[in-house]
């Protein structure tokens, strides 16, 4: 008999491309039926069939304090009886550009957006704007939403310049990018000395999550800061996924590295769609109406969104919140490493805050070289498993996790007990 799921699936594909709104979606990596969630709850999801899970992909990183939180649920409907939007100024902006504030220094000024695509392309075009220069820097296996400047992969050797690395994207669009290797410095040392006077910005993941987790090698994020100091560059961190995910100041508390402008996204709107860039107030200035670099949003800083995200913000400032979100995605992968190890799997697992990321491999992977070397059919078949025992993973093996507040203990050795059945299966 056809499944729910698989009903809408079929339905789907005949109204949407591949029926799904973004590609990940689709399984297209792991083969089979996406899931239709049609509720959450704390730590668990349910899809069309009624069938739960446990997840551990959090809307892809926002939802930080779990599914359905009443006290963020309270604040949406509460400012959403005041009206939805307005297209004008809100205290409720101004509140929570405020906050980021406080929370990371780097930030002097901030101006909200809807998306991290769109946070990112801002960010970029501003670093041009405020430098008059041309060329930016990214790191393969970094994504930075779908802009088209940003969708660029890299040729055959460490200094060449992007190529589109989708169809629609001008090559002329893909021009000025100077793709490099995540986590290499010399290579990155190189870069600057030999186009460092016509370098506008670097933006780069301070820990990469869409190669799956990369951590940024001891030294890089160092290099990479001296770098853009010497040469006139603007550093850029996306942590449109790390912001308030990895630690209460992000990565670049974390890492203790200032950068000239930050993104931030999915955390800040907890779940709802909120981003935001901003960075130095001499270079923020240059956006109008202040300066030249034009931006621009309809909905940007919509009130009913913002609402989400503050009480999500104020919500994770109860003391201790990180070290529990810590001790309990550490417990997460030293788990299911100790169950591969004991299987005989080649296998590793790394984490920070409530970010994981799953590999199967022997080490830790460092850049996306060596992502690549993971064994794919392995993941496949793992995640299955575990989506048939009820623990939702994302479904590819170049996607980080994310473990929510929500999640108890018990969730957790649930989940290790789950994968210690699969990874036997998979010897």
């Amino acid at each position: 008999m056809t499944s729910r799921n698989e009903a809408l699936f079929a339905q789907a594909q005949q109204v949407i491309p591949a029926g799904v709104n973004s590609p990940v979606r689709a399984f297209r990596a792991v083969g089979g039926t996406p899931r239709f969630f049609a509720r959450g709850a704390g730590p668990h999801v349910w899809d069309a069939d009624g069938k739960r899970y446990l997840d551990y992909v959090g809307s892809w990183g926002p939802l930080i304090l779990g599914h359905a939180h009443p006290e963020v649920i309270a604040a949406v409907q509460k400012t959403a009886a005041d009206g939805l939007s307005f297209g004008a100024p809100t205290a409720i902006e101004v509140e929570m550009a405020e906050l980021l504030i406080r929370r990371l220094p780097s930030l002097e000024l901030v101006r909200l957006v809807s998306s991290g695509t769109e946070a990112t392309m801002s960010a970029v075009r501003l670093a041009r704007g405020f430098t008059g220069r041309d060329t930016l820097v990214k790191f393969e296996g970094c994504y930075h939403g779908h802009a088209d400047a940003l969708l660029v992969k890299a040729g055959s050797g460490a200094l060449t310049f992007g190529n589109p690395s989708s169809a629609g994207v001008p090559e002329g669009a893909a021009a000025n990018t100077l793709v490099l290797d995540y986590n290499d410095t010399e290579g990155l040392e190189r870069a600057f000395a030999r186009e460092g006077d016509r370098i506008a910005g670097v933006i780069v993941e301070a820990v990469a999550g869409n190669m799956n987790m990369i951590l940024p090698a001891p030294g890089f994020l160092e290099a990479l800061r001296a770098l853009c100091t010497k040469h006139g560059a603007v550093l850029i961190f996306d942590e449109v996924m790390t912001g308030f995910r990895v630690g209460p100041r992000g990565a670049q508390g974390v890492y203790n590295i200032t950068p000239d402008l930050t993104t931030l996204g999915k955390v800040i709107g907890g779940g709802l769609p909120v981003a935001a860039f901003g960075g130095r107030r001499d270079i923020m200035q240059k956006i109008s109406p202040l300066g030249p670099v034009y931006q621009a949003g309809t909905l940007s800083g919509n009130p009913v969104a913002v609402a989400a995200g503050l009480a999500t913000l104020k919500l994770m400032e109860a003391p201790g919140f990180f070290d529990r979100l810590t001790t309990s995605t550490r417990a997460l992968t030293d788990g299911i490493t100790a169950a591969a190890q004991r299987h005989g799997i080649a296998f590793s697992a790394q984490s920070l805050g409530g970010m994981f990321g799953l590999y199967f491999r022997a080490e830790v992977p460092r850049s996306y070289a060596e992502v690549m070397t993971s064994d794919q059919d392995r993941f496949r078949r793992f995640f299955h498993a575990l989506l048939d025992a009820g623990v939702y993973l994302a479904p590819s093996a170049f996607e980080a996790g994310f473990v929510s507040a929500a999640h108890s203990a018990q969730d957790i050795a649930d989940t290790v007990a789950v994968a210690d059945r699969a990874l036997a299966a998979l010897r």
